[in-house]
């Protein structure tokens, strides 16, 4: 399970002691809207989207999570099993119209984003007062990437969020066959030496929690939890770059090892680059990877 994550609402407000939950629905929903991208890692698109079919029903909230895979996001007040099959009922209308949502991205982020669409990952989002246990074995039973995240109120400036489950859409597949899947495809310029370091770095960043999801793209591999923590780029000849969320104000920055990319341009997502050359390169990044795992 995720640990608890706070984020700021207001810039006024003392935080009570106990927790507790929205006066309504649509509370957390406009909450969770306005700061989608900073809580999930999530750009908005669009708020009770309808969809077209003879069942009809709308979509709490659509958006493009940061490799380009859709993202649907349904919320519940307090505990509600039904927000799962919900949530899954219009996944299936969505994938089965994609022109629709490539549309909307086209509408909202333009023509560059709308081709970048990731749809062999798309995901569903559940955001409640609470789950039960049999909510968590459910979605493990789907073959679809689903993330159930608990919410609590503290006080009236902030809000958290906890993940209570998350599952990649393979049931069953155990860690190591997910390790023999044959990420990280080697450049033309690579060595053997720097493939197995990748695949070294591939097992490091799946170990580090059962909630991890990694997602694969031409360009880079994402290791996400609700949000990307770490993005690693194909082997080079000499060296295997990384990009974690650690922000890099807080790291003693080594030449040669760690560099503040902030503002630079690169695949994948994160503002601090590892740049890995050896074994001994991966043992001392060890601890930022852990870092930027905690701050997803």
């Amino acid at each position: 399970m995720a640990s608890l994550k706070l984020f700021h609402t207001t810039e006024c407000g003392v935080a009570e002691v106990m927790p507790r939950l929205a006066g309504v629905e649509a509370d957390v929903q406009s909450l969770v809207e306005a700061h989608m991208e900073t809580m999930l890692g999530v750009t908005f698109l669009a708020s009770e989207y309808v969809i077209d079919c003879v069942d009809g029903g709308r979509i709490d909230s659509l958006g493009m999570d940061e490799n380009g895979a859709p993202v649907i996001v349904e919320y519940k007040r307090g505990t509600d099993a039904g927000v799962i099959n919900q949530g899954l009922y219009y996944m299936a209308w969505l994938t089965a119209h994609r022109g629709a949502f490539a549309s909307l991205v086209r509408d909202r982020l333009g023509v560059p984003a709308a081709a970048q669409v990731l749809w062999s990952a798309p995901r569903l989002i559940c955001i409640a007062g609470d789950f039960t246990r049999y909510d968590a074995h459910a979605v493990r039973e789907h073959r679809r990437s689903i993330d159930l995240v608990r919410y609590r109120y503290f006080g009236n400036d902030l809000i958290g969020l906890e993940t209570v489950a998350s599952v990649t859409g393979q049931p069953g597949a155990s860690r190591r066959a997910r390790r023999r899947t044959g990420v990280l495809p080697a450049t033309p310029k690579s060595t053997g030496a720097m493939t197995e370091l990748a695949e070294a770095v591939d097992e490091v960043l799946l170990g580090l929690g059962e909630d991890v999801t990694r997602v694969q793209r031409k360009q880079y591999v994402a290791y996400q939890r609700l949000r990307n923590y770490a993005c690693v780029i194909p082997p080079q000849q000499t060296k295997v770059l990384v990009y974690l969320k650690a922000d890099p104000q807080g790291v003693d920055l080594v030449p040669g090892f760690t560099r503040d990319v902030k503002g630079l341009g690169h695949h994948g997502t994160g503002d601090l680059e590892v740049q890995l050359r050896t074994e001994r390169d991966l043992e001392r990044a060890l601890e930022l990877f852990r870092l930027s795992y905690a701050a997803a």
